[in-house]
């Protein structure tokens, strides 16, 4: 559909009211930390969303520590580890978790992204680590992708395996969410052309991840409006993330647009399973990343909540995230 198209929004989520107030506060606070200037109001976000330290002590059957590998850049790792009797008699699968936040805010001690990792690592029984990347405007493509991707690199060549508990880096999951399931896709390509020694990444969760391109899709014009995440919001978001002078067909974004690389050859690309919301602005971006992989020969399928918005992740208390849940139990027990 061409970028011209009126833009409207005609759907309603069914949603309790107190999640209904969370989503007007949050386009409160989005409106008033994104500046039109590509600046953030880091204050402000920090103040709603405090930092808290890692509680080595069992909170809710996990415990966590972090792990610091580049302190000029604030590249840490926040680990979580399963506490339970039945996790420690038996090796853990490990996910590496890329957080949402349109790639400008979010962080891995942040109060939100600590209680969403640590709900991840006791319901799917896996050592999680939470990966704390630098963010847009202050640092552009690619210092996120690269941020990520050191990550993996540096679990695969760390010698005190004892950090990780029972990890079984055999069995590596990339989990990303909105625009961590973008950088997600790009460290999961990067390491299927790189020779990990340790780390096998075996299988890539997609949670609505974040991608763009010039034309506007269907969705995203009849859901222009719908919160959390509105079009100009992303429009924003790409402009404080992407290199001066690019536009949203850079291959950062548009994955499967005029830039976009093909990866049919790349053979280690993990199975991959991506979950979409039926009122996401998103959706249609995720079929066609969804089509694209199917096209290249990839091991992919796609999982849509009718019902879901943007960010459907972070209200652990909606069905759509009991399902998901599930939904990646089984892609992990799947993939031995």
């Amino acid at each position: 559909m061409s970028s011209s198209s009126v833009c409207s929004e005609i759907s309603t989520p069914q949603l309790p009211w107190k999640h209904r107030i969370t989503l007007r506060f949050a386009a409160l606070l989005f409106n008033t930390s994104l500046r039109s200037d590509l600046t953030v109001n880091r204050w402000l976000l920090n103040l709603i969303d405090p930092k808290i330290p890692p509680n080595p002590s069992s909170i809710h059957a996990v415990s966590s520590s972090d792990l610091n590998i580049d302190t000029s850049r604030h590249l840490f790792l926040r680990i979580f580890t399963p506490t339970d009797a039945d996790a420690d008699s038996l090796p853990l699968p490990l996910i590496f978790y890329f957080h949402g936040g349109g790639f400008a805010f979010g962080s891995a001690d942040a109060t939100s992204m600590d209680m969403a990792a640590r709900r991840f690592a006791k319901e799917l029984r896996a050592v999680v680590i939470s990966v704390n990347y630098r963010l847009a405007p202050e640092f552009r493509f690619p210092c996120q992708y690269d941020d990520g991707f050191d990550a993996l690199k540096f679990i695969d060549e760390m010698y005190d395996g004892g950090l990780l508990g029972r990890a079984d880096l055999s069995r590596c999951f990339i989990l990303g969410e909105s625009a961590g399931g973008n950088l997600g896709h790009h460290v999961a390509v990067r390491a299927s052309e790189y020779e990990l020694k340790r780390v096998k990444v075996v299988g890539f969760i997609a949670s609505q991840p974040f991608f763009g391109g010039e034309e506007r899709t269907e969705s995203e014009n009849r859901l222009c409006k719908q919160l959390p995440l509105t079009l100009s919001m992303t429009d924003w978001f790409w402009r404080a993330f992407l290199p001066g002078g690019e536009d949203r067909d850079h291959a950062a974004a548009n994955v499967n647009g005029p830039n976009g690389r093909d990866i049919s050859g790349l053979r280690n690309f993990p199975a991959t399973v991506i979950f979409g919301g039926g009122l996401d602005l998103l959706i249609d971006r995720q079929k066609c990343y969804y089509e694209g992989l199917k096209r290249m020969g990839k091991d992919v399928k796609l999982v849509v909540f009718s019902n879901a918005i943007h960010g459907f992740f972070g209200f652990a208390d909606l069905p759509e995230y009991s399902l998901m849940i599930k939904e990646v139990r089984d892609f992990i027990a799947k993939l031995k």
